[in-house]
């Protein structure tokens, strides 16, 4: 799915951000940090965190996203956790092509904010 192909450049592009702002860290720990954010696992997860967040609009291009047929299923990876990653990346770059940075960035600051909370 196209949305979700820029989607992922752009939330994986708000990770790296936020990681470089926290302080200076080897470029091997920021990759691993990054990684762990960006692996569709974490994508997954922030799915089900999102879902109550958004309105109708997104809700759709959510689901659209999470129901569109992959051309491929990466090996290494759970085909439900991949399918809800996928939804999450879609509601980034659909949101990006709508020149909707505000809510892009609210959305990732409530995850953010999920996320230093499991820590």
């Amino acid at each position: 799915m196209t949305l979700a192909f820029l989607g992922d450049a752009v939330f994986e592009l708000l990770v790296r951000e936020s990681l470089v702002s926290q302080g200076n860290r080897p470029s091997k720990q920021l990759h691993q940090l990054a990684v762990g954010k960006v692996c569709a696992v974490a994508q997954s997860q922030a799915y089900g965190l999102l879902e109550e967040q958004l309105n109708q609009e997104e809700l759709a291009i959510l689901k659209r996203g999470r129901n569109a047929h992959p051309g491929h299923l990466p090996k290494h990876a759970d085909p439900a956790d991949y399918r809800r990653a996928t939804g999450v990346e879609a509601l980034f770059g659909y949101l990006y092509l709508k020149g909707e940075l505000p809510r892009i960035l609210e959305l990732y600051h409530f995850l953010q904010a999920c996320w230093s909370g499991q820590n």
